[in-house]
C-alpha cells in the first residue's frame, strides 16, 4: 500500500469506527470508482459470522460462544460491526411465526438493512425463509458462498451448511448490512 494510503478492508473484527477514516467518512479505495459508499465488504461480515461457528442454540440469545438463535447470530454481527443494536427484539416463543398477523421478521430487517433481490443476494448477505407456505418468515441466515449459509440450526448449533433445493424453495427476502450504522 502506498504510504499515506488508508486500507480499503479493515482486518479483524472491525467495529464501524474502523470503517471510517479521520473526517468520520467511511474511507475510499484508490481502486474503487467513487460514488456512494458501499455496504460492509462481504469478508467482514463473513469474518464476524464465522466467528459464531459452533456456538450452541440457544433460542433468544445472542452470546457468541455461549448460545444464539437465528436471530441471535444477526444480532451479535450487527453489534460487532456497529455497537449498539438498533431496537431490542420483543420476547418471542419458538413458534412465534406460526401465530399473529404481521411479517415482523421482514419488517424488522427492512428498517436497518439493505433489502436487496433474492437473485442480487451475494455472500455477506442475509437471507431470510419461510419454513411452512401459510407462516410468516421466521428464519435467516448469513449466505456464505453461493451455494452455503452461516445459521443457528434448531437444537444444534450455529453451523455453516448447504444452501440446498429445499431451503432456496422457501427463500423469501435478502438483505445487505450498510456501510455505517443507520443510527448515525
Amino acid at each position: 500500500m502506498r504510504a499515506g494510503a488508508e486500507s480499503c478492508s479493515p482486518s479483524g473484527g472491525a467495529v464501524a469506527e474502523r470503517l471510517r477514516g479521520p473526517s468520520g467518512r467511511t474511507p475510499r479505495c484508490p481502486l474503487r470508482p467513487s460514488g456512494p459508499p458501499p455496504p460492509v465488504g462481504e469478508e467482514l461480515v463473513l469474518t464476524q459470522a464465522r466467528q459464531w461457528l459452533g456456538t450452541p442454540y440457544r433460542h433468544q440469545a445472542s452470546l457468541r460462544g455461549v448460545g444464539c438463535d437465528c436471530l441471535g447470530l444477526i444480532r451479535g454481527i450487527w453489534r460487532a460491526l456497529y455497537g449498539d443494536e438498533p431496537e431490542p427484539p420483543p420476547p418471542y416463543r419458538p413458534d412465534w411465526a406460526e401465530v399473529g398477523e404481521r411479517e415482523i421478521l421482514l419488517e424488522a430487517l427492512g428498517r436497518w438493512l439493505i433489502p436487496v433481490s433474492l437473485a442480487d443476494a451475494r455472500p455477506g448477505d442475509v437471507l431470510v425463509f419461510r419454513m411452512e407456505p401459510r407462516a410468516f418468515a421466521k428464519h435467516c441466515a448469513i449466505l456464505s458462498a453461493p451455494d452455503r449459509m452461516i445459521h443457528a440450526y434448531w437444537g444444534r448449533a450455529c453451523v455453516e451448511s448447504w444452501l440446498g433445493r429445499w431451503w432456496r424453495e422457501r427463500m423469501v427476502g435478502a438483505f445487505r448490512f450498510p456501510s455505517s450504522s443507520p443510527q448515525n
